[in-house]
């Protein structure tokens, strides 16, 4: 299958399947005219990645994880559940940074709603 059968079969453009090439997450055969060949497998490989993607791994974990994906998810292997357990620590970090931006906003949001309304902004405030 070359580049744009593979891009076609997936929605992804083929540009973006040439950047998981040099991430190493996509390992093509070359033709003898030089053109790259994907496996008739390539595209639930690209399935896999882009799942992986979706859920806030970057690409060195998901080349990390790829060894154990099977066509139904991922395989519990030596190094799995430690990149999966990481990837959700990351995540949970993130929530918690974003509830307190949110929490920040929305008090600011209270003070601002609590305040008398200005007709005129460009006058300064009594």
């Amino acid at each position: 299958m070359l580049i744009g059968e593979l891009s076609r079969a997936t929605g992804v453009p083929a540009r973006l399947l040439r950047y998981y090439e040099e991430q190493g997450l996509l390992v093509p055969q070359r033709d003898s005219n030089g053109y790259r060949s994907y496996p008739d497998t390539a595209p639930a490989r690209v399935g896999r990645i882009r799942e992986l993607l979706a859920a806030g791994l970057p690409t060195r974990d998901i080349r990390a994880l790829l060894p154990c994906a099977t066509a139904s998810g991922l395989q519990h292997c030596e190094h799995s559940r430690q990149v999966v357990s990481d990837g959700l620590d990351r995540l949970d970090q993130q929530i918690a940074e974003l509830t307190q931006r949110r929490g920040l906003l929305a008090g600011r949001l209270d003070a601002v709603l609590a305040a008398p309304l200005r007709t005129n902004p460009d006058s300064p405030a009594k």
